[in-house]
C-alpha cells in the first residue's frame, strides 16, 4: 500500500505567519528550506511518496499543510481554518485530495484546525481551542460518524493547538505535555509525559513503527527511546519560530 505525505514549499512571507503562544523572532526563509526539504527526505525513506502541493507564496502559514484538511481512510474532511488569513489555504490542498479520497467541508460559521485532531483508532480527539470552535467540531462528528467515527472535544489551555499537547507515539502510546491537558482523557494509552525542561516537546509524527521527532528536544527523546520508541531526528528549529512543528508540515495517509 502506497503512503502519500502531502507537502507545501516554505512561504516567502513566512516572517508574517500567525503567532500566538510564542515571540516573533526573524525567520531565515532559505534555512527553513533547507529544513524542510530534509524533512521531506526523511518522509522518503520512510516510505513516504512525498507530492508537494503547488505554493502559495502570498499565504505565510501554508507550509503547515496539516491544518487543511482530515484524511481517513474513508473520507478526508477539508477544514475551515481558525485564522482567517489561512482560508485561502484549503482550495488547492483540496484539489490534490480529491483524487484520493470523497470530501466533506467544514461551512462558516465553524472553524476547525487539523492540528487540533489527533486520530486514534476511530476516535478523533479535537481541541477545543482559539482555532477550532463548536460548530466546526459539531459539523465534523456529523461528517465522520457514519463511517464508524467518534468525536471527543478535548480543552486545552496554554498553547496553539491539541497537538502540541499530545500526539501518538506508538500503537498503544501517546506523548503528553500535562501542563496543556488532561491527560486521564487517555487513559486508554500508555503515556510518557515531555521532560518539564522542554516546554514544547510533546508533538511527534509517527510513520510506521518510527517517529519523526524535533531535534531540539534531547531530554524527552532520550525518554521515548527508553520506552522503546525508534526516532528520526529532524531540524526544525526555523518553523518553531513560526509556532510550527513536525506534524503541522505534511498530510500523510495511505492511498
Amino acid at each position: 500500500m502506497t503512503k502519500i505525505a502531502l507537502t507545501r514549499e516554505v512561504s516567502e512571507a513566512i516572517g508574517r505567519c500567525e503567532l500566538t503562544h510564542v515571540a516573533r523572532t526573524p525567520i531565515d526563509v532559505a534555512q527553513a528550506r533547507q529544513q524542510h526539504a530534509a524533512y521531506e527526505d526523511v518522509l522518503r525513506e520512510l516510505g513516504c511518496r512525498v507530492e508537494r502541493v503547488p505554493a502559495a507564496p502570498e499565504s505565510p502559514d501554508s507550509v503547515f499543510i496539516e491544518d487543511t484538511a482530515i484524511v481517513l481512510p474513508d473520507v478526508a474532511l477539508i477544514t475551515r481554518p481558525g485564522a482567517a488569513s489561512r482560508q485561502a489555504e484549503t482550495a488547492a490542498v483540496a484539489e490534490a485530495l480529491q483524487v484520493y479520497r470523497r470530501l466533506f467541508t467544514i461551512e462558516a460559521p465553524g472553524t476547525l484546525d487539523g492540528g487540533d485532531v489527533l486520530t486514534i483508532g476511530r476516535t478523533l480527539y479535537i481541541g477545543q481551542t482559539a482555532r477550532s470552535n463548536e460548530s466546526g467540531i459539531a459539523q465534523a462528528r456529523a461528517f465522520l460518524s457514519p463511517f464508524g467515527c467518534t468525536v471527543i472535544g478535548v480543552p486545552v489551555a496554554g498553547c496553539l493547538h491539541l497537538k502540541s499537547a499530545v500526539t501518538q507515539v506508538a500503537e498503544r502510546t501517546v506523548l503528553i505535555q500535562p501542563l496543556w491537558i488532561d491527560g486521564d482523557l487517555f487513559s486508554d494509552s500508555e503515556r510518557i509525559e515531555v521532560d518539564p525542561s522542554e516546554l514544547y516537546a510533546a508533538n511527534a509524527l509517527r510513520i510506521g513503527e518510527q517517529i519523526i521527532y524535533p531535534a531540539a528536544f534531547p531530554k524527552t527523546a532520550r525518554r521515548l527511546e527508553g520506552c522503546g520508541i525508534r526516532i528520526r531526528a529532524v531540524d526544525a528549529s526555523e518553523l518553531a519560530k513560526a509556532e510550527g512543528a513536525v506534524t503541522c508540515c505534511s498530510l500523510v495517509f495511505n492511498a
